[in-house]
């Protein structure tokens, strides 16, 4: 992904979600993948699929049990 690209998905997903310290960065090994880090916290995986000349971008989020804990 482009850093135009990263920007905007970062600037989105802030409003979206009213996390002002939501940062979205580029994974350095692949290119269609970045990360979402919230307080420097690893939240999600982001990635861009692009197929029939059609781009979209996917979040993965993982919840373990542990994290509930306490919520």
């Amino acid at each position: 992904m482009t850093k135009d690209e990263l920007a905007r998905l970062q600037s989105y997903l802030r409003k979206t979600f009213g996390a002002d310290t939501l940062e979205v960065r580029a994974q350095p090994r692949k290119k269609d993948m970045a990360e979402i880090f919230i307080k420097d916290d690893f939240v999600a995986t982001l990635y861009r699929i692009e197929e029939d000349g059609e781009v979209e971008y996917q979040v993965q989020m993982a919840i373990l049990e542990m994290d509930l804990e306490g919520a």
